[in-house]
């Protein structure tokens, strides 16, 4: 099984930065904010009132009539980054056998979009049963990673993984696995979420949990500093193909990154609250390294989950900070978070598609809108502030952690 190895492929992204991975990475690159006044639903009267939004998108670009109607926006956004991921790849779906390839996809809470929207249409109706015959089709979680399959015609292994804001790298981990069990040739992996909502966006403000820096919406978020206070929400969908090295190669594909190593573990400490030591963190990075046969100074950097949240920042830097003890090197990271907002269940696949493209590009994102660092952050810690560092980038580990207690880490790192 460890014999086997496993490449990034192909890439798709439909984020808050831009309706393509191109167009992603180089908004990414540049530091730019996707934060801005909401337009889903009219937010006069919540305490948050902008989020990361995708801008202009066109469904009808990549799906069919039928396709839009029977699907939530959450399904939307994952067939399209799949499609844009499946051409990237060069994969010919002719020519492979489908029961070789499959789908992974990550989702923290599905159709919340169609659960508001019929819950209303049913109050406002008299509270009489009229409910449209494709609200649990667009509600359940799993229909996305089934109408990718659908649409694509990839009849392997395909579910959907939910754990909560590590969905989607639980996603790429299992796909990762399965690859090397020799149960596939190939995954669409990632994640999609559309929790731009009144009941998301209302629920996570109640919790405290978001900022509310309504009068600067583009520097809301940022990780690090003594005045963060709160994640700012964001959506959309980004997509990994990942496939068997020997596959890959053999048919001439263009290879991004491996993916070497990858771990979950549970903080099994609180319904909401990270570990404050960052044990379990500090336990998957261990052993997402242990599998990848490295240690932490081979690391070129680590795309943190890091929100923005007065909590969450500081015990994941103290993690970072135990991962390096007994060594001579200052960790580098970064919080990509801090540019495309906090994308729930599809936080991991963002971050795995940076983090990939990073190792590609030699070049590593920045953390935006910081403007001094929280005395508690471990003083040892070398953030990527402001601009984009232009470096060797060998590898990069990439952390997501979800309420819960879930932690789940990937690492990939140069072919």
């Amino acid at each position: 099984m460890n014999e086997t190895r496993v490449v990034v492929t192909g890439l798709g992204a439909l984020t808050p930065l831009g309706n393509t991975t191109p167009e992603t990475w180089k908004a990414a690159v540049e530091g730019k904010s996707g934060a801005a006044p909401i337009t889903k639903f009219n937010p006069e009267k919540f305490k948050a009132r902008f989020a990361c939004e995708v801008k202009n998108f066109e469904p009808k670009n990549r799906l069919d009539r039928n396709e839009i109607k029977r699907s939530d926006l959450f399904t939307q956004y994952g067939m399209y980054a799949s499609g844009e991921a499946l051409e990237d790849s060069g994969l010919d779906l002719e020519k492979t056998s489908p029961f070789d390839l499959g789908v992974i996809w990550g989702t923290g809470q599905g159709g919340m979009g169609t659960f508001e929207e019929e819950v209303k249409s049913y109050t406002q109706g008299g509270f009489e049963p009229r409910f449209s015959p494709f609200f649990v089709p667009r509600l359940i979680p799993n229909m996305a990673s089934g109408l990718i399959s659908m649409k694509y015609g990839l009849m392997g292994i395909n579910y959907t993984t939910i754990s909560a804001c590590a969905s989607s790298n639980t996603a790429i981990m299992d796909a990762f696995n399965y690859i090397k069990m020799g149960k596939a040739k190939a995954f669409v992996a990632g994640g999609s979420e559309a929790p731009i909502t009144e009941a998301t966006i209302g629920g996570f403000t109640a919790m405290k949990a978001m900022s509310t820096r309504n009068e600067s919406p583009e520097t809301a978020s940022r990780p690090f500093d003594p005045e963060r206070d709160g994640f700012v929400m964001g959506e959309g969908a980004c997509a990994l193909v990942l496939e068997e090295y020997e596959h890959a190669k053999a048919r001439g594909a263009n290879i991004y990154a491996e993916v070497v190593g990858a771990a979950m573990t549970a903080d099994a400490y609180h319904l909401t609250a990270t570990h404050p030591e960052g044990l379990g963190a500090l336990r998957g990075m261990r052993l997402a390294l242990e599998e990848a046969s490295m240690n932490p100074e081979d690391l070129s950097y680590i795309n943190t989950h890091s929100t923005s949240t007065p909590v969450g920042d500081i015990s994941e830097t103290i993690a970072v900070s135990k991962l390096y003890d007994h060594t001579d090197v200052n960790p580098v990271i970064t919080a990509t978070k801090s540019m495309t907002g906090h994308l729930l269940g599809a936080a991991g696949a963002m971050e795995a598609v940076l983090s990939v493209l990073s190792v590609q590009n030699d070049v590593i994102p920045p953390t935006i809108n910081t403007e001094e660092i929280d005395p508690e952050i471990p003083k040892e810690i070398d953030i990527v502030l402001k601009e984009s560092r232009e470096t060797k980038v060998n590898s990069a580990m990439s952390n997501n952690f979800g309420f819960g207690g879930h932690n789940a880490v990937v690492i990939f790192k140069k072919v």
